[in-house]
């Protein structure tokens, strides 16, 4: 889901800690280490990684800016290949059946066989494409706050890991209470309060 969407689902962080100078360079780095590889010629079946905002298919950041004003503004691709169990088990028997009479047997034993089916998927992740799914982000470095657009939690997993590797940085995720205790002027007696707050069913 992207920022430009007619509607949008947000998850807001905190950043914890600072990059160090020169910061503008290092966030380019980060971002060239981790983009995300192209598999659609590969055998893998998922790849994680930054991509450029305003041209998602394009990881080259030298070309395309990613910091407006005070913000940095890049994407996350998360990029997989799913092949149909049917598809699987019909190359699967096909192969198999194709052994069986190459070496003049009855039977495969079990690691022949899981030889055969791990085959098989690397065959059919060589020939199929993967479907990308893109999650665009806003990040204030300024402020220390990251604007998510997902909530899918899938996505802020991946986007928690890949940010943390890339930038050395920990993502901090933000709901009504933690943005009480942390990004507030609350005080302690009201701190303790929150904590103690349990959710109101409103339904028997």
């Amino acid at each position: 889901m992207g920022i430009l969407s007619s509607s949008v689902s947000i998850t807001q962080y905190r950043v914890e800690g600072k990059v160090s100078d020169p910061i503008i360079e290092r966030v380019a780095n980060g971002l060239k280490k981790y983009a995300v590889k192209d598999i659609d010629n590969d055998s893998s079946d998922k790849a994680v990684g930054w991509t450029c905002f305003f041209n998602p298919f394009n990881t080259d950041f030298s070309q395309s800016p990613f910091l407006t004003g005070a913000y940095f503004i890049f994407s996350m691709r998360i990029d997989k290949k799913a092949i149909p169990s049917k598809i699987i088990q019909k190359h699967y028997l096909l192969e198999m059946k194709k052994k069986l009479e190459i070496r003049g047997r009855d039977f495969l034993s079990k690691s022949e066989k899981k030889e055969i089916k791990d085959h098989v998927i690397h065959l059919l992740n060589l020939r199929i494409p993967a479907t990308p799914n893109i999650y665009d982000l806003i990040w204030n470095y300024e402020s220390g706050t990251l604007w998510f657009f997902s909530n899918l939690k899938g996505a802020n997993e991946e986007l928690e890991t890949l940010f943390a590797r890339s930038f050395n940085l920990k993502l901090l995720r933000l709901f009504p209470y933690s943005m009480a205790v942390l990004a507030s002027s609350l005080s302690d007696v009201q701190k303790d309060a929150i904590s103690q707050f349990t959710p109101t069913r409103f339904t028997e």
